[in-house]
């Protein structure tokens, strides 16, 4: 990888728009490869089926600070299927369950998401990056290895439909950082005991920082990244995007 010469312009943060497909470390490379800075990092990882907004800290002085984001409060918009589970939560997984039974109501189901929503812990799935004795879940899973996790706190502030379309339930989800939606999506097929996997998931919102002002990285190049960059103070106020 080429490295170009860096200055003080090269240095900050910048909201990415990821794509449905790529992992999230693969824009981590992307933006090394356009940018020839190797000191980059991101606040939060998405699965690779899921879209939305990223937080990527380029040049040190932005990677050593961004642990900054990392503990604020995420938005997502969620496309639940219902009627099938699967080992890993989402459309990527197996099908371990298929419902044949009548479709639950729009009542039911926002009876079952209030109480979804007033939960204070969360396990985590085994399909995720979460380390357990230096161990990543997804890798002990893989190996059709699993254990027992611990209860992690979570906030829900709310869980909103937006449209039941069987076998489609469109939701927005405002909820604390190391909340998993799958397990919500999961969670809530359980409940309903018609089955249930998160086929679609976007996310619109990190702390105050939003989607519509996020750049989708093909548009990006080694000329025009850093009128992109934004510096912080504080990343709970206001005043430190450029646009």
């Amino acid at each position: 990888m080429k490295q170009l010469k860096q200055n003080k312009k090269d240095c900050g943060f910048i909201l990415i728009d990821k794509k449905s497909g790529p992992s999230s470390h693969s824009i981590v490379n992307q933006l090394r490869k356009i940018t020839g800075i190797k000191k980059i990092g991101h606040a939060g990882t998405l699965d690779p089926f899921a879209s939305g907004l990223m937080i990527l800290g380029i040049s040190r002085g932005a990677t050593k600070n961004i642990n900054l984001f990392l503990k604020l409060d995420k938005k997502y918009e969620a496309d639940v299927f219902l009627g099938k589970s699967t080992d890993t939560y989402d459309r990527c997984g197996q099908t371990i369950f298929e419902y044949q039974g009548k479709k639950p109501t729009k009542e039911n189901i926002q009876k079952n998401i209030v109480i979804l929503a007033n939960k204070k812990t969360q396990i985590p799935p085994m399909y995720s990056a979460k380390k357990v004795g230096g161990k990543k879940l997804y890798e002990l899973a893989r190996k059709n290895i699993e254990i027992k996790r611990k209860p992690q706190k979570i906030k829900i502030f709310y869980i909103k439909i937006i449209k039941y379309n069987w076998p489609i339930l469109k939701l927005k989800i405002h909820c604390s950082s190391g909340t998993y939606i799958r397990t919500i999506a999961d969670d809530l097929g359980k409940k309903l005991k018609c089955g249930a996997h998160l086929q679609e998931l976007r996310r619109t919102e990190i702390g105050k920082y939003k989607i519509k002002k996020a750049i989708e990285i093909e548009k990006i190049n080694e000329n025009n990244f850093n009128n992109f960059l934004f510096q912080i103070k504080n990343p709970n106020k206001s005043s430190d995007q450029k646009n």
